[in-house]
């Protein structure tokens, strides 16, 4: 079977086995304890992870396996390929969820051309793969905790902040676009389709939402590497932009002389503002603190004023069991995160005496974006691993990327600009 793309139709059916012995070219039901070998507990595990793969739908799977032997799993015309390197990644999976997949292809016990369609699909069969995205119960907890100690303390805010945007200056410039965005962008009808131009066209449409006028004061909560707050200085807004990462501040105040950026905690602004933007900053606030970070913008923000918050979104329906557990990008990727659902955020902004009265959701420009910026990363590779950084923490990048532009092709994550305002103007 080719790579991607060139997999026989054939009748939904039991997983298939493919022998690879000469002469042999026909398909043969798999025999699960004929092709995967090992200990018993290992035997065991692969088992149960290929009677869940046999549930899969809406796309095929092959899987090739160490010994040279390869499984088929799903249907449909199109395929994705799964190299086994390790039948290890078996076990992983089972204890660990969509975690342990992602911890073993960190460690090379698997690899895919095409890992974002792979993950789609396992992402788009997630009710029928729980036991594989969900992992045990131990596990679980274990994770959780982690993932409690990475609380978004103001302490702790600081640490989780600084472990993601200050790998470097030099290592961003080399795969962002040349505003430094690093968070959804808009494509337009029109523009010229590049990166720059649709992360220009999210910064206008945040302006023109606002309806901001020259003059006003503006305050961005995480104001990244200044791509917002140069928009709004060249509209003729004054700019008040916080951040809790010095390198980006350093980068962006060189930029954008003009605005009044500041390394500090939303918590520790109590200025008033005619307009609060914070463009995918929400997502690190973590769920406990969230009454305070909207108390903070209902603070800052004047009478009459209008607030826009970019985030990303977890489905309403997943967002009861995403909750009480973990994943792959909290704990690896960004510590002390949390996704709110579209629902969670409106009630807890409405808790704090903020209304949301308009909604932007713009999820598979979100995918476009990751994919521009997956390819921007590996073809920079070589100048980005000759600032230090080796080959496990590209498989990371490279996981993370591919795993949230799955997330947002299959629908079960979103990103959505809300427009904000006090309930009683």
């Amino acid at each position: 079977m080719a790579e991607r793309g060139a997999v026989s139709r054939r009748p939904r059916s039991s997983c298939t086995y493919l022998s690879t012995s000469p002469g042999i070219n026909k398909m043969n039901t798999l025999n699960t304890s004929m092709i995967f070998r090992g200990s018993e507990s290992l035997a065991r595990d692969t088992r149960l992870v290929c009677g869940l793969l046999e549930k899969l739908q809406g796309g095929l799977l092959e899987m090739r396996l160490p010994d040279g032997s390869s499984a088929l799993f799903g249907d449909g015309e199109h395929g994705v390929v799964m190299h086994v390197r390790d039948e290890s990644v078996f076990s992983m999976v089972l204890a660990r969820g969509d975690i342990g997949l992602a911890e073993s292809y960190l460690d090379g016990h698997w690899d895919s051309p095409d890992i974002t369609g792979l993950l789609t699909l396992l992402a788009r069969n997630r009710d029928v793969l729980k036991r594989a995205v969900y992992g045990s119960w131990h596990e679980l907890l274990a994770a959780r905790v982690r993932h409690w100690l990475n609380r978004n303390s103001r302490i702790g805010s600081k640490r989780n902040i600084m472990a993601h945007y200050d790998l470097g200056n030099d290592f961003y410039r080399l795969w962002l676009d040349p505003s430094m965005s690093y968070s959804a962008a808009i494509y337009r009808a029109g523009d010229d389709g590049s990166l720059e131009a649709a992360q220009h066209a999210k910064y206008r449409r945040i302006l023109s939402r606002l309806k901001a006028r020259p003059g006003q004061h503006v305050l961005e909560i995480g104001c990244g590497w200044g791509g917002f707050a140069e928009m709004a200085v060249a509209a003729g807004l004054q700019v008040t932009g916080i951040t809790l990462s010095p390198a980006q501040l350093a980068w962006a105040q060189k930029l954008v002389p003009a605005a009044d950026l500041r390394l500090q905690d939303y918590r520790d602004n109590h200025q008033t503002y005619d307009h609060v933007v914070s463009i995918e900053m929400f997502e690190a606030v973590g769920e406990r603190f969230w009454p305070g970070y909207f108390k903070s913008v209902a603070r800052a923000l004047k009478p009459g004023g209008k607030a826009v918050i970019q985030s990303i979104t977890i489905r309403d329906d997943l967002f009861a069991s995403y909750r009480k557990g973990t994943d792959f990008i909290q704990q690896h990727v960004f510590p002390g995160g949390m996704l709110p659902s579209r629902q969670a955020f409106r009630a807890a902004a409405a808790r704090q005496g903020l209304v949301v009265h308009g909604e932007y959701a713009f999820g598979i420009d979100y995918a476009r974006t990751l994919a521009e910026w997956r390819h921007a990363f590996e073809l920079k590779w070589p100048q980005i691993a000759a600032l230090g950084f080796d080959e496990r923490f590209r498989r990371l990048w490279r996981m993370y990327l591919c795993y949230c532009e799955a997330g947002f092709l299959a629908g079960n994550i979103d990103v959505v600009q809300f427009e904000l305002s006090h309930r009683h103007g």
